[in-house]
């Protein structure tokens, strides 16, 4: 796991908070919504919102060019239904013996045994 991964939890951001408000990544409005444990989800699929900020929120450092209007986030029904999907893993079929998804699996096991054996030589 990453050293970025792990700074991503929001126990370990809880906890480094001091640390983190001084970088550059922390500069954002830092409001964290906590999930109510008592409350029961009567929500439909609809209702659910799928962006990670509410519709009218300037997003800072979107804009990289000179004398451009600030970038606004918009209603989730103003995206393609295809954004939301992107951050999914992809789930290949089974298709048999040296098949992709054999080979995705047997490709991903190698890197992690590289991983592993370059992290021993240090230790």
């Amino acid at each position: 796991m990453s050293f970025l991964a792990v700074l991503s939890r929001s126990s370990v951001r809880r906890a480094f908070s001091p640390f983190l408000a001084r970088s550059y990544a922390a500069k954002g409005p830092t409001t964290e919504r906590k999930p109510n444990i008592g409350a029961k989800d009567t929500s439909t699929a609809e209702e659910k919102t799928l962006s990670s900020c509410p519709p009218g929120t300037v997003l800072e450092g979107l804009n990289y060019l000179k004398g451009q209007p600030p970038v606004i986030a918009l209603p989730d029904e103003e995206y393609p239904p295809w954004l939301w999907d992107l951050l999914k893993p992809k789930v290949y079929e089974d298709d048999g013996p040296g098949g992709k998804a054999e080979k995705k699996r047997l490709r991903k096991e190698n890197q992690q045994r590289i991983k592993d054996q370059n992290f021993m030589k240090t230790q």
